[in-house]
């Protein structure tokens, strides 16, 4: 015999996570990407614009917006290249990595930090905020799409490419 499971069967088995919804886009013009040296507490180092998504956005919207609050640049079809996620406190922070290669504007730095074009190679060579390197690889390698931050015992996150 066959038995059904209920749905609140179903919800004790498999609760539903805690989620923040984030983007992050890398820009090109050419052989430059735009890079933003971040500044503050809990995420520094060079990185690539990007936030949060808001209630009500779709994540399109969410990325462009972002890209015009922290560089002064208005982006056309950010394509989805992936995915970066991790583990803290609880909840699952997912972020959607965005390029793009088409934008107007005129280019200004933010109070996120200051903004600049540079080539992929010196970008390498920057202090970059954590996990940008794996970011990085999925930008640029359409084999790529998702990048797992594993919390180590250590408190450090550990990156795995998928």
């Amino acid at each position: 015999m066959v038995m059904q499971m209920k749905n609140h069967e179903k919800a004790e088995k498999h609760p539903p996570e805690k989620v923040i919804l984030m983007n992050m886009c890398m820009l090109c013009d050419g052989d430059q990407i735009l890079a933003l040296d971040k500044t503050g507490s809990n995420y520094s180092g060079t990185t690539f614009p990007g936030g949060h998504v808001e209630a009500g956005e779709t994540f399109t919207e969410a990325v462009i917006r972002e890209m015009k609050e922290e560089t002064g640049l208005t982006i056309h079809h950010p394509v989805l290249k992936g995915i970066y996620h991790w583990y803290r406190d609880g909840l699952h922070n997912v972020g959607l990595l965005y390029r793009a290669e088409s934008f107007e504007g005129d280019l200004k730095s933010s109070e996120e930090g200051q903004v600049y074009w540079i080539t992929r190679e010196e970008y390498e060579k920057k202090e970059l905020a954590g996990g940008m390197r794996q970011v990085l690889q999925i930008m640029y390698d359409d084999n790529l799409t998702e990048c797992f931050e594993e919390l180590q015992p250590d408190g450090s996150y550990l990156g795995h490419l998928f």
